[in-house]
């Protein structure tokens, strides 16, 4: 029977979904918990350190032992782990006396399901038999675009009609969808990438000079984008002048959705486009970007700046995986985990470097923000070496060939 790996495909799609549910649900109800559990801000302020802290570890722990394991397992795990962190939102807290320890159970929980997801479905994908993967990857990463909107559009619809008092109900509705894909990974055919055994160790990737421009990509990659993701919403509300209603959907939101049209449209028309020259297109405008947003004097072009950096740095995670992967085949479940992992130092690096020099310079995120234009421009110079590297790489290739063909032509 031929197998359908549409499934496998639609699978890794709510897949992504179920990601940015679980990236971006629980910091809508900060506030409510504030008031609800009489949470200080510090403890807020930990829950989405503890988010990406577990999707570290669980990096790490993917590298090392998801071969052994099995991807199908793992991703299973991954969707349980997601549905029932999301789910025990509603009613874990409760059980404790204090419901920090519940809320922070639960998101840990979750977050074990985001980094498996993280690091599974990219090399899922890549292990299908499709045409032109850099395009089906670009698509496959808008998903994650997409249900960022989604969840905060469906809540602040919900929250309008319901109120935010019965959170609780939409927390148990979006738990639902990983929940339901359990069905959908649970029979859609999963290739390897490698035979079993054969892919690179972490040794391996360690001693290969390539891997650590990679994960320098990777690290540019995720810094370019949530340093502007995370503080969307603070620089139109206090740089720009927006309301916090407005900030939430002109920021984040607007961002979400043109880092999701950049990656359809790389799904869609990729074939006809070099991804590194596209990807140094990018870098550069992201760059752009970073500049209007941060030194514009009127609040729309720094809006307009804020806005694109999103489509800008849409293809530069999927698009360091696939321009990656190709050169360095034997890389396996291994390459994939370290570069998620390199990413998410990015994401953790890019913001907090735009909050350290905002606060150095009294509080003006202007120039925290100037300040982060220093990782897509560090990206358009590493995509300048991998193109030199490719260069050299395809020189060395030729002659050996011309090696081999002048020893055939003696031999005869």
């Amino acid at each position: 029977m031929q197998k359908d790996y549409r499934r496998t495909l639609r699978a890794c799609y709510l897949g992504f979904i179920s990601q940015a549910i679980a990236a971006n649900f629980a910091p809508l109800l900060f506030l409510r918990f504030h008031t609800e559990y009489g949470l200080t801000l510090g403890q807020i302020a930990l829950i989405p350190t503890a988010f990406f802290l577990t999707q570290l570890l669980v990096d790490i722990f993917c590298a090392r032992f998801v071969d052994a394991i099995g991807y199908r397992r793992c991703v299973l795990a991954s969707e349980v782990a997601s549905g029932l962190g999301l789910a025990g939102l509603a009613v874990v807290p409760a059980w404790f006396s204090d419901p920090f320890a519940g809320i922070l159970s639960c998101v840990i929980l979750y977050a074990i399901g985001s980094g498996l997801i993280e690091v599974l479905v990219s090399p899922i994908v890549e292990a299908c038999p499709f045409e032109n993967k850099a395009s089906v990857m670009s698509l496959l990463h808008s998903f994650y675009c997409w249900g960022s909107v989604g969840v905060i559009v469906v809540s602040a619809l919900f929250f309008a009609v319901f109120g935010i008092e019965n959170w609780r109900f939409l927390a148990c509705g979006l738990a639902l969808i990983p929940l339901y894909n359990i069905t959908n990974f649970a029979v859609c055919p999963i290739e390897r990438l490698t035979e079993q055994g054969k892919g690179m160790s972490i040794g391996e990737l360690f001693r290969t000079p390539l891997f650590y421009l990679a994960a320098v990509l990777m690290v540019c990659a995720g810094a370019s984008e949530l340093a502007m993701a995370q503080w969307a919403s603070a620089f139109a509300e206090a740089a720009l002048g927006f309301s916090k209603t407005l900030g939430d959907l002109a920021g984040p939101c607007l961002f979400a959705v043109t880092m999701g049209i950049s990656r359809v449209l790389y799904g869609r028309f990729g074939e006809r486009m070099d991804l590194r020259r596209f990807m140094v297109f990018s870098g550069v405008l992201c760059v752009a970007c970073y500049l209007l947003a941060s030194l514009s004097p009127a609040p729309m072009p720094g809006l307009v700046g804020c806005v694109m950096c999103g489509f800008s740095v849409g293809i530069m995670w999927p698009g360091t995986i696939s321009v990656t992967s190709p050169r360095l085949p034997r890389g396996g479940t291994a390459l994939f985990a370290l570069l998620a992992m390199s990413g998410d130092l990015g994401g953790a690096l890019g913001p907090s470097v735009v909050g350290f020099v905002t606060q150095l310079a009294g509080d003006d995120l202007r120039r925290g923000l100037l300040a982060g234009s220093v990782f897509p421009l560090l990206l358009v110079f590493c995509l300048i070496l991998l193109g030199r590297a490719k260069g050299k790489t395809d020189d060395a290739t030729r002659k050996e060939e011309g090696q081999k063909m002048a020893g055939c032509g003696e031999q005869e």
